[in-house]
This record gives C-alpha cells, sequence and structure tokens, in this order.
C-alpha cells in the first residue's frame, strides 16, 4: 500500500501533537495505556500525575475520563478557568488552604450538578443548601441525586448515571494545566502548595472524593523542595514517563489503527525494536539511515530514538516534519533525504519549546542554553559535547562570568554552576551518559534518576547535551553531528 502523505494523512497516520486536542474518538482508538495509566486510575485518594509538558498528562486525563463517562461514573474536569474567579485568602497559609478548600468543593459540587442538567435557578438554590453540609461534598450530593431522582427534576438521560453514584458514592475529580501561567516565583510555589495541601483535606473529610492532578515536573520539583509541607503528598506522585521502546510501540498501535489493522501491546512490547520496525515501517519509511559517520546504514528506528526526549510528542513532530517533505517530493515513503531536511528546523523548536517552558523559573535560560555550544577546541574533540563532571562545571562557570543567571524565585542570589547544571538535567537538556562494555551508550534522564544530579557524585555517568538540540548549537557544521553522535542503545 502506497501513502499520499497530505494534512490529513499525516496526522491520521502519527496523531494529532497534542494528543489532548485530538478528536476523542480517534485518541481513544489509538491511545497506549502505559503503567501511568493504571497508576493514577488504582482507587487511591489522591494521585499526582508528574511529567515534563508534552509527555502526555492531559491525554492520559482525557482517556480515563471519557472511560468514566462510558462506565457511567461521576467524573469532573477541573482546569484554570474554572477556579480564575475564586477568591483565595492571602493572610496565611492556613488561610490559603481553607479558602482553596471552600472554593474548590463548590467548583466540584457545581460540576457535578451540572452534569445531570441543573443550571440557573435550580443551580443556585441547590449551591446555598450546600453551605448547611460543612463542605462533605459526597454526601450534598448523594443526597441531592436522592431527592431528583425520586421527583424526577432532573435530565432522565442521566439515569443510569446518578443510579451509579448512589451505589458507589464516588466522584473522581481531575485538576489539569494548573502550571498555566506559572513564574517560578514564591508566591506561585505558595499558591500551588495550598492547593495541594487542600486537595488532602478534601480526599479526607469528605467521603468517597478523590483527585488526580497534574503537574509540570519543574513546577512539582520547585514545590516539593521549598514547602516541607508537601511532604505528605510524595507518596501520591506518579512520574509520567516513557521508555523509548514503549514510545515505539505507541507510533506503531497509531499507524495500525490508522490503516485499519489490529494490534495486540502486549505483544509488541515484548518483540525487539528492530523487529518492529521491519514489520511496520517497511512502508511509510526507509529502514535504514544511509547519512554518514556513525549514522551510516543505521536502523531507522535508532536515529529517531536517538533524537526525542522520551517525549511522545516529539517523536510526532518528527515524523511529521519528514512526512511533509516527502510529500513535497512527492514521495511514497519517507526517506533520509526527509528526516536530514527537517533535523534543523526540529532541533530549533525543541530550544525554543525549552526555552518558552522554563523561561518563568529561570528568566535568562536562552543565555544560558545558547553559549552551551561547544567552543572551536571542543569541536575538534571526539567528545564534543560530553561532559565529565569537573568539566560541565567549569564550562557553566565561563558562562557565569558573562551573564548573571539567577532563578525566579531567588531574586538576589546568583545561581551557581552545580544549581545550573542540575536545571539542565532537571529540564532534559542534559542527559546522563554512561558506555557499556560492549560500545553501547545508554541514556539516562531526569525522571528516571532524579537524584543523580543532586551532589554531582561519581555515579559512573557523564552528561551530554542531549541530541534533540545539537542543530542549532552548531548549525556551522551540521555533518559533523553524524560523525560524532553515538546513536542511543535499544532500551
Amino acid at each position: 500500500m502506497k501513502l499520499d502523505f497530505t494534512e490529513s494523512t499525516i496526522q491520521g497516520l502519527f496523531g494529532h501533537e497534542a494528543a489532548e486536542d485530538e478528536d476523542p474518538k480517534r485518541l481513544k482508538e489509538y491511545y497506549f495505556k502505559g503503567t501511568s495509566y493504571k497508576q493514577v486510575n488504582a482507587d487511591q485518594a489522591v494521585r499526582i500525575l508528574v511529567g515534563h509538558k508534552g509527555i502526555g498528562k492531559s491525554a492520559l486525563f482525557k482517556v480515563a475520563i471519557a472511560e468514566d463517562e462510558e462506565q457511567n461514573n461521576l467524573s469532573v474536569l477541573v482546569q484554570p478557568n474554572d477556579i480564575g474567579d475564586l477568591t483565595i485568602d492571602q493572610k496565611d497559609f492556613l488561610s490559603r488552604v481553607r479558602s482553596w478548600t471552600s472554593g474548590l468543593s463548590r467548583v466540584i459540587v457545581q460540576k457535578s450538578l451540572n452534569l445531570i442538567g441543573i443550571r440557573g435557578k435550580s443551580l443556585k438554590n441547590a449551591m446555598a443548601d450546600f453551605e448547611d453540609y460543612d463542605l462533605k461534598i459526597g454526601d450534598f450530593i448523594f443526597d441531592y441525586f436522592q431527592e431528583v431522582i425520586s421527583n424526577n427534576g432532573y435530565d432522565t438521560s442521566k439515569k443510569e448515571f446518578i443510579k451509579k453514584f448512589l451505589e458507589t458514592r464516588k466522584i473522581s475529580v481531575y485538576i489539569d494545566d494548573l502550571d498555566r501561567g506559572w513564574q517560578g516565583k514564591g508566591e506561585d510555589i505558595i499558591q500551588i502548595s495550598s492547593l495541594l495541601n487542600s486537595v488532602t483535606d478534601i480526599s479526607r473529610d469528605s467521603r468517597g472524593v478523590s483527585f488526580k492532578v497534574s503537574l509540570r515536573a519543574d513546577v512539582y520539583y520547585l514545590v516539593r523542595t521549598s514547602d516541607e509541607s508537601t511532604d505528605k503528598i510524595e507518596g501520591s506522585v506518579i512520574w509520567q514517563s516513557w521508555t523509548n521502546h514503549e514510545i515505539l510501540v505507541l507510533l506503531i498501535k497509531r499507524m495500525e489503527t490508522f490503516l485499519g489493522r489490529k494490534i495486540n501491546e502486549e505483544v509488541l512490547l515484548k518483540t525487539s525494536q528492530i523487529d518492529l520496525a521491519n514489520q511496520y515501517f517497511s512502508n511509510i519509511m526507509e529502514l535504514r539511515f544511509t547519512g554518514v559517520g556513525k549514522w551510516h546504514n543505521a536502523p531507522i528506528h535508532r536515529v529517531l530514538m536517538s533524537l526525542i526526549r522520551k517525549r511522545p510528542r516529539d517523536l510526532v513532530k518528527l515524523c511529521t516534519l519528514a512526512a511533509r517533505k516527502a510529500y513535497e517530493r512527492k514521495s511514497s515513503l519517507i526517506q533520509t533525504v526527509d528526516f536530514k531536511s527537517v533535523f534543523e528546523e526540529y532541533s530549533q523548536g525543541r530550544i525554543q519549546d525549552t526555552i518558552n517552558e522554563y523561561r518563568s523559573e529561570l528568566p535568562d535560560i536562552d543565555k544560558l542554553l545558547m553559549n552551551m555550544k561547544p567552543t572551536q577546541k571542543e569541536r575538534t574533540t571526539q567528545q564534543s559535547y560530553v561532559y565529565k563532571t569537573d568539566e560541565l562545571l567549569k564550562k557553566i562557570q565561563s558562562i557565569s562570568q558573562n551573564h548573571v543567571l539567577r532563578f525566579a524565585n531567588s531574586r538576589t542570589a546568583v545561581a551557581n554552576p552545580k544549581e545550573l547544571a542540575a536545571f539542565l538535567y532537571k529540564i532534559n537538556f542534559l542527559t546522563a551518559r554512561r558506555e557499556t562494555e560492549d560500545g553501547q551508550i545508554v541514556r539516562k534522564y531526569f525522571e528516571e534518576n532524579r537524584y543523580l544530579s543532586s551532589t554531582f557524585v561519581d555515579f559512573g555517568f557523564n552528561w551530554e547535551i542531549h541530541p534533540a538540540y545539537r542543530w542549532v548549537l552548531q548549525p556551522s557544521d551540521l555533518d559533523s553531528i553524524f560523525r560524532i553522535l553515538d546513536l542511543s542503545s535499544d532500551d
């Protein structure tokens, strides 16, 4: 089967870059449920889903909510617009927590009643009655549902939905996109921290109410390390992460469902990456990269996996860009020339995404990142972009001498090299790297070993600027990247 890489075909084949913006029916069709999905949906009072932007947190929530709807389970989605008008007491931390508890409880009740068609004057009267329940969300909704089902004062199409709640008395509350507008300042940290404390209080005091909260990794990290009161939620944290193998299976599922074929996820997960590529990529892209240097004749899946930051969105973006180039050439197969022609654009996009995502935490992040480019001397070495710990700190110290770098939540103190190195690792600009005895390259990411760089003790790893950023940092000599960049091992 030959493909014509039109825009509709490309999106159908590889999926929407932001899976949460995908058509719900199509999303459910191709969604790959990793380990995080089961952990988040476990029957626990609080689950905090933490991960980098583009790693699939919102998509996970969207699929989970859709499944709740299918099973007539009561679930509500709370986003920034829903809580933007809440008045949060600024006097002290405990007052903030109480304000969040009161305001959030009202939002949950209102959204729950909206689901069965309660609006206008009826909703206003119901919310007034809620004041007598001392914020006991589950008790109020149970009593209210019992009353409306006896007098048919609701949307009758929701009868089974109401009956299910009266049986289970369970409510799942999904809180997503809380970090919108996040600037990493002390006030932001206190707001998120007080909200998380409120969530814990509500789940404890209101029977049957459970919370699923998503947070960007950098937001959680700052909140967790700045506020000791968050130690009680640490056991509720689920890190949203993927192995490269899972991302490859995810892509295959997207492609195969678009082509109308069924696959078995469990079988794919047990199949080697080279066998997966040979079986499922042959009609879509070249199986071997015909470039130069260390990339010559390399399996195409290893090239792709080396360039993504273990985020599904990266792989979708890379394949989408290359497919558009194939369409321009009127080719029914994505070839090496297509990938090579988009590496620089892909790299520019990833570094701009990183700057946009983390500028709120380090306002001059662009100065730090762009000055991590190799010096003339470093370009001539085989290990360009790879540093031992002392070499990395020395390079960052050199950058700091020319640029004043401060974190947003530290208005006076200038960031020291160790803090900046830890930051670069946390945002996946740096990866920890080790070469195995057989010459394979193993790269470790912050979310896989979050304390690897805490004190920069020698763990047997060097530090490497992620391959995704190379084309931006060395635009004058792009071919040298192919000569010196080691491809990742299959994992």
